[in-house]
């Protein structure tokens, strides 16, 4: 009996080797599965191949292999914005201890439960806004509210956790800059100790590589235990001419991969500055226009295309170069999923 189940586990485990091999067989002959066959994909292999290749004229050394990433509508869906969701339940805490705010925007949206007043705020003032809802808060307990958010909250329109919709497409070539030596960072316009929390389950990016938005904090050891509290002045929003400030800052290398969205022209001057590296690098821009899988919409004055065409971006269609949208496993096929 022993005997038969020694041989029984030995077959599933050579059965979940041959999977395995399979599988890694299968992402080494197409690193990028959920690309559509095209220019798109086929730019983003050149450049990792010449990146890669010592001699070549492209070669980067792997020092300086930095890709930077947007988040909100690069890597997941910004409608709503994620972090606009996070603040609506301290939001509406504080219109019940000051009623009047009821009148005012966004808290009159927010009452009547429209997040579309959050999703166009300024980065700054919302920023600001989330500074004055948390104003005093431990870090310990920010982090937690934010885990608690996102075990808890759903998307409204596909019904799964906000951090379950990441990108598919945006996860494997995040995957494969790795795997060639790339470091992969974030710089957004969301606020950094948000991002934290979930940035290495989600995106595979260590919380020491996120950069974002910020409230300046103070250490308070009058109390016992010590802590980090967040204050209600802003420190530093990452959102357009700020994203290259806060790179500097973290990084001290300009990134040879950079890669944004068309929403608000947020992140034109990142995709320009990574252009105008010694070495060119690599400019990605994500173009909402599939509003059957996920949503579709474009800048008033097309500042980032414009931008792109002047250039030489690769600009992504989410229509026509992503197979799918999100996990399949997590998404129902046929509304994001494929």
């Amino acid at each position: 009996m022993v005997r038969e189940a020694l041989r029984e586990g030995g077959r599933l485990l050579a059965a979940f080797a041959r999977l395995v091999e399979g599988q890694l067989q299968a992402w080494a002959a197409d690193p990028l599965p959920s690309w559509s066959e095209g220019a798109v994909k086929q730019a983003i292999i050149d450049f990792v191949t010449r990146a890669t290749t010592e001699r070549a004229a492209g070669f980067i050394p792997p020092e300086a292999r930095i890709a930077t990433f947007d988040n909100d509508g690069t890597l997941w869906p910004e409608q709503p914005l994620v972090q606009g969701a996070f603040m609506l339940k301290p939001l509406r805490s504080r219109v019940k201890e000051n009623p009047s705010l009821a009148k005012r925007q966004p808290f009159k949206a927010i009452l009547e439960g429209d997040l579309t007043e959050l999703s166009l705020l300024d980065k700054a003032r919302l920023t600001k806004l989330l500074g004055e809802t948390h104003a005093g808060m431990s870090e310990e307990a920010f982090i937690q509210d934010v885990r608690t958010f996102f075990q808890h909250a759903r998307h409204p329109r596909w019904g799964v956790a906000y951090n379950q919709l990441a990108y598919a497409p945006m996860l494997e070539l995040l995957r494969y800059l790795r795997a060639n030596g790339f470091q992969t960072w974030l710089a957004s316009a969301g606020g950094s100790d948000f991002m934290r929390v979930i940035s290495e389950e989600t995106y595979g990016i260590p919380p020491q590589q996120v950069i974002g938005s910020q409230l300046k904090k103070s250490f308070d050891d009058g109390h016992a235990p010590p802590a980090l509290r967040r204050e209600a002045r802003v420190s530093h929003v990452n959102d357009k001419a700020g994203k290259q400030v806060g790179i500097d800052e973290h990084i001290g290398r300009r990134p040879a991969f950079a890669a944004g969205n068309v929403r608000s022209g947020g992140d034109i001057q990142m995709l320009e500055y990574t252009r105008k590296h010694p070495r060119p690098g690599f400019a990605l821009l994500i173009h909402h226009d599939d509003a059957a899988r996920e949503f579709a919409y474009e800048e008033n004055d097309g500042a980032s295309l414009k931008a792109a065409r002047q250039g030489d971006w690769v600009v992504v269609s989410m229509q026509r170069d992503w197979r799918r949208i999100f996990d399949g496993t997590r998404v129902p096929d046929g509304d994001g999923g494929g």
